[in-house]
């Protein structure tokens, strides 16, 4: 008879695979991208440098940065046969179009399946899905604005880019630097829900783009992607000070999520919000006082009302913050976040095409007992 092994619900704490990407350390408040501290990075690196370190596996000298710089480039720019089909898409949001178009990118590549390419097909695939996608995001946006697609421009950088291809202005140096800091932040975080589904895509062998469209999918969840703008939106119902306490109080009254704080790692602070919170707060502004003061309180409510639950902020409270501040729209608060972690499923996927062995767990049959007769059909 096959034993089976109980699991909880969710897979919570449950070691499915080993790997040199990173780790999140949730009782720490801490995390890194293979061996360095995730948030050094974002203080001292560029996004392509880190960029580097997640597919290649080392940080790049100034002439492997050069190349890699060079590689990226032309994938960045869209294809006249893509650009064809992106405006038949305009009536959907940019994240849900990504998923038509990011594919419809990779099968015109052509993407083989990982299983039949060598390690330099398979990061080569990488380097294009993660350049083309902030180019088809931005697209999309513009065009549900009717306006016409941008090409990058070849003196801007990543995050630089990304905001001129949305907006079509140079971002000043200090927003897009910080929207720099929240892309690198963002590039990975343990066996989420996105990064598990996509190293269960890779496990039967598929192509990369397979593999990152399903991630795409698992991220359009509200309870994993959504939450920056729904933090904001927070905020913006709150609207003041006076108001903060009565409004969270019924907030936990009615049984609702507070949008922005806890997570399911961290047991300490967020070390992605309290990053943030310093580079808000170099941007400056009201809002970023006002929601120091509400994420002040809304900690202290928590820690009232859940005692020992060690409730803070997390990213998206304060991710929310730096893209309103930076110029993002609320509708592409999300869809930037697939722009980073877009390079953090890569390395994963990569990573997991090494492993032959396919993702193939159990479930337990909870419902009649079988066999039953089969009734009568009447024909």
């Amino acid at each position: 008879m096959t034993e089976f092994i109980e699991v909880p619900r969710g897979l919570d704490r449950v070691i499915v695979a080993d790997t040199e990407i990173g780790d999140v350390r949730g009782e720490e408040g801490f995390y890194h991208y293979r061996q360095y501290d995730a948030v050094e990075l974002a203080e001292r690196c560029s996004f392509e440098q880190v960029w580097h370190l997640m597919i290649h596996g080392e940080l790049p000298d100034e002439a492997q940065l050069a190349e890699f710089k060079d590689s990226a480039a032309p994938y960045r720019r869209l294809s006249p046969e893509l650009l064809d089909l992106l405006p038949h898409l305009k009536g959907t949001s940019p994240l849900d179009g990504l998923r038509t178009a990011l594919s419809a990118a990779c099968a015109a590549r052509p993407m083989r399946p990982l299983i039949d390419i060598d390690d330099d097909a398979r990061r080569d695939d990488a380097l294009f899905a993660c350049a083309v996608t902030p180019a088809i995001l931005t697209a999309l946006w513009r065009l549900s604005r009717d306006e016409e697609p941008l090409q990058p421009r070849e003196d801007l950088g990543y995050a630089a880019n990304y905001l001129y291809m949305m907006t079509g202005e140079a971002p000043t140096e200090a927003n897009a630097r910080a929207i720099e800091h929240y892309l690198i932040l963002t590039i990975d975080h343990g066996f989420n829900a996105s990064t598990f589904t996509s190293r269960v895509i890779t496990s039967t062998g598929a192509d990369l783009g397979a593999a990152l469209v399903g991630a795409v999918g698992a991220l359009s969840g509200p309870l994993h992607g959504g939450a920056p703008s729904r933090a904001l939106d927070a905020l913006d119902a709150i609207g003041s000070a006076e108001n903060i306490d009565p409004w969270m109080r019924g907030e936990l009254e009615a049984g609702r999520r507070i949008m922005g704080f806890g997570h399911a790692v961290y047991k300490t602070d967020d070390p992605r919000s309290l990053h943030l919170r310093d580079v808000a707060t170099e941007l400056d502004g009201d809002l970023v006082e006002f929601a120091k003061a509400v994420e002040r309180r809304v900690v202290e409510i928590l820690a009232e009302v859940k005692p020992g639950r060690s409730l803070y902020a997390n990213v998206e409270f304060y991710a929310g913050v730096v893209m309103e501040l930076a110029g993002v729209p609320r509708q592409m608060f999300t869809p930037t976040f697939t722009t980073s972690r877009v390079v953090g499923w890569s390395a994963n996927i990569l990573e997991q095409s090494h492993d032959s062995k396919i993702i193939r767990p159990r479930a337990r049959y909870v419902g009649p007992p079988p066999p039953q007769p089969v009734p009568v059909a009447h024909r």
